[in-house]
């Protein structure tokens, strides 16, 4: 069964599933800055645009673009900043 979920005013939105090996998550953000925390290890893929991305600990924003990931450990607040519609994908564990 699929997961629907709206965070930020429904600015982002999100669709979750499970994949053959991990639960995750493909969504879509709209311009703007937000800030996500994570309740179990992740790994967010750009699927399309741009996120400008801080990490927990990190004083420096790093540009990822489609294709490229990131990962968060359980427990920890990250930053993004979106200027142009973008998409992406997490899993989880």
């Amino acid at each position: 069964m699929l997961e629907v979920n709206s965070y930020f005013e429904g600015k982002v939105k999100s669709i979750g599933f499970n994949t053959d090996t991990l639960p995750a998550t493909v969504g879509v953000m709209v311009p703007g800055d937000y800030t996500f925390g994570t309740s179990e290890f992740e790994t967010m893929t750009v699927v399309s645009g741009i996120l400008l991305v801080k990490l927990p600990g990190s004083e420096q924003w790093k540009e990822l673009k489609s294709g490229e990931q990131f990962k968060v450990e359980a427990n920890q607040e990250f930053q993004l900043k979106v200027a142009k519609d973008a998409a992406y994908m997490c899993t989880y564990g």
